[in-house]
């Protein structure tokens, strides 16, 4: 089954989605592009073009496009400021949509959206496209085996000078709310606990080139007494992290050391005295199926295969409001300096 589709938004991120569907040939054979939707209309011109989409109707009237082109899906990758008209025009045509992170820029606006794709009967997924890379996928594998014991830390580094430009150097919280959620959402998936509390120091460090919340602090606890820090800043020039972040995984019986790139170290724990005990090698295991290690084509790909079969994407709005609970709850703590229940 071919589905038509629909994308919102022709900037440089929808650059990053054409191309994930271009190179995958599962893809390809499942979605045909029918429109392109940007506020600039050249943008949408533009971007037909260089992904040669002859027959995609383009313009900058979402109603009007979706009324001509009457897709399955809409694709939303627009900034977060429009995501819930968007998202709303596009479940209210009777799409399927799936929208770009953050979902919401407030909590009220993400449990509304749920409730319009409740009442539509359409599914609404957000894409979390760094739970779908083949380290993630490989950590939560390897802590479902127990192989460290009972999983009792998660601590994550994240430390780039990031010199985008445009609309992320003028938000507040760009990084809690622009960034974190990737390492929030991944902590989430892997550690598959509960997101309780946090407590969070936010601040724009000096020579920072962002208006506002460049670096951040944050101790979150999980259900089972499982702890999940975070230190990050998108101003820290000389010593870029893994975009992925650096983890180090703790368990009853051992620890799992990640660089966000290729490099696992994994040991646990084999004797039984002295004052450090000792300590054996553990291998990481590969993903379960390497289909789910793709970035940003596995979380398509998984989109539509819950549309096919009538099943639940594994990022679906209903569940991806937990890991921007973790944002927002992050964001106020900042704010009163106060332990912020989630």
């Amino acid at each position: 089954m071919i589905l038509r589709a629909v994308l919102c938004g022709c900037g440089a991120m929808a650059n990053g989605w054409l191309k994930a569907i271009a190179a995958n040939r599962e893809l390809q054979s499942s979605i045909r592009i029918v429109g392109l939707v940007d506020v600039n209309a050249d943008a949408a011109r533009g971007l037909a073009a260089e992904f040669d989409i002859a027959d995609a109707v383009t313009g900058s009237d979402l109603d009007a496009v979706l009324s001509e082109t009457k897709p399955d899906v809409l694709f939303d990758v627009v900034v977060p400021a429009a995501r819930h008209e968007v998202v709303s025009i596009g479940l209210r045509h009777g799409c399927h949509v799936l929208s770009e992170k953050p979902m919401a820029i407030s909590l009220a606006a993400g449990r509304e959206l749920i409730r319009i794709a409740g009442e539509a009967g359409k599914i609404h997924a957000v894409v979390q496209n760094r739970r779908f890379i083949s380290g993630v996928r490989r950590i939560r594998r390897f802590v479902e085996s127990g192989a460290i014991g009972e999983l009792t830390g998660l601590h994550c580094d994240f430390f780039i000078g990031a010199h985008f430009g445009g609309f992320r150097e003028e938000m507040d919280n760009v990084l809690l709310l622009d960034m974190a959620i990737h390492t929030f959402d991944a902590a989430r998936f892997i550690a598959n606990k509960t997101p309780l509390a946090v407590y969070c120091h936010e601040s724009n460090p000096r020579g920072s080139w962002y208006a506002h919340g460049a670096a951040a602090n944050a101790i979150f606890e999980l259900s089972d007494d499982v702890t999940f820090t975070y230190r990050g800043s998108w101003c820290a020039e000389g010593a870029n992290t893994s975009w992925e972040s650096q983890w180090r995984i703790i368990g009853t019986e051992g620890t799992l050391l990640w660089d966000g790139a290729e490099s696992f170290r994994a040991n646990r724990v084999a004797g039984s005295e002295g004052f450090l005990r000792e300590l054996v090698p553990i291998e990481v295991p590969e993903p379960v199926d390497q289909a789910e290690t793709h970035g940003h084509a596995s979380v398509i790909a998984d989109f539509l295969a819950a549309i096919r079969s009538d099943g639940t994407p594994e990022t679906a709005s209903d569940d991806n409001i937990n890991s921007l609970a973790m944002v927002f709850a992050a964001i106020e703590s900042a704010r009163t300096r106060q332990r912020v229940t989630i």
